[in-house]
């Protein structure tokens, strides 16, 4: 069994400013996890391509777009609090959009059982007309737009710890995508009440599980047994995307949740069952404690492979279970 990894040493090149928690050493972590994990030549690395103004415009507003690349060419600075770009902040993005890209045609052609995007900026934050909440422009929706516009049954899968919004908005109508966030409330940037569940023909295609502070890896567990799976089956799923935060690692300096190492294999394992091999797609979000990134995306990836790689164990008997029963049957009543 194969795993392909995008990535690049141009996303190096994306400096959000100096104690930025989006940083370059991010992806050292991602590359010491996956040495902890032994997965040597079962893992191919690919240089993701650039993606073009069509591609994102599947997503984003043009104006964005021309917009960005603008800022950038003049240096760049500060968008909002959060979020910022350098003079190599466009060429990263554009990267990191298009690294998904690169792995679906590579999927295609059977070269491998599943794709890892190890990219930087991360995107679920970015909506189609604003980079927001350290995202640029939002990779996991530029792929599932492509696929959906190909005929193919989207699920994506969000457990970064805080609440996807820009996926959201982005498939909020559209019921080719089912977008499942499972995500810390309250918690930035405020979005993803139980209750938002898609509008006009995408009614019930969103799914939000907002989770206490403390949720353990059973809860996870539960929620992909009680409700993704189900909902996946109804929806016809012919693809697994996974927005794959790490910071619902209990060691995050930015959340509040408390997964280990060992819930992020757990997790992995129970979701990619949902699809067939070589239609199975992880991109990187969140994940601050780099410590932590490191231990979860070892585990993760070694999962996708059937290696159990599991440097901390997994955690059982925090809460949200209620929260799991909640969302269920809110997406009960939307279908």
């Amino acid at each position: 069994m194969t795993l392909l990894v995008a990535t690049d040493p141009r996303f190096a090149e994306h400096q959000p400013g100096a104690g930025h928690p989006e940083r370059p050493a991010r992806l050292d972590a991602v590359a010491r996890g996956i040495r902890a994990a032994g997965l040597g030549e079962a893992l191919v690395e690919v240089t993701p391509r650039l993606a073009t103004d069509d591609d994102l415009a599947r997503v984003h507003d043009r104006r964005l777009v021309e917009a960005l690349e603008r800022f950038g060419a003049v240096g760049g600075g500060n968008i909002d609090a959060d979020t910022a770009m350098g003079p190599g902040s466009m060429e990263a993005a554009r990267l990191a959009a298009g690294a998904g890209l690169e792995l679906i045609d590579r999927l295609d052609g059977g070269e491998a059982a599943a794709g890892f995007c190890a990219v930087r900026p991360p995107g679920h934050h970015a909506t189609i007309r604003r980079a927001m909440g350290f995202c640029l422009f939002n990779n996991v929706a530029v792929a599932a737009a492509a696929l959906a516009d190909r005929g193919e049954r989207v699920l994506v899968v969000d457990y970064d710890a805080h609440h996807g919004n820009g996926t959201e908005e982005v498939f909020w109508r559209d019921p080719r995508v089912l977008y499942v966030s499972l995500h810390e409330w309250p918690l930035y940037p405020g979005t993803g009440a139980l209750h938002d569940i898609g509008a006009g023909e995408g009614l019930g295609s969103t799914i939000n599980v907002p989770l206490p502070a403390g949720a353990t890896g059973d809860v996870y567990r539960r929620a992909v047994e009680d409700l993704i799976a189900p909902a996946s089956e109804a929806h016809g799923t012919t693809w697994l995307l996974v927005s794959a935060g790490f910071d619902a690692h209990r060691a995050d300096p930015l959340t509040g949740l408390g997964l280990r190492a060992g819930d992020f294999a757990d997790l992995t394992a129970d979701l990619l069952a949902l699809v067939p091999a070589g239609r199975r797609l992880l991109f990187l979000e969140g994940g601050y404690d780099l410590d932590g990134l490191a231990d979860s995306v070892g585990a993760t990836l070694a999962r996708v492979l059937d290696v159990d790689h599991r440097p901390e164990p997994p955690t059982s008997g925090g809460p949200g279970a209620d929260a799991v029963a909640a969302a269920a049957q809110v997406h009960d009543r939307a279908r």
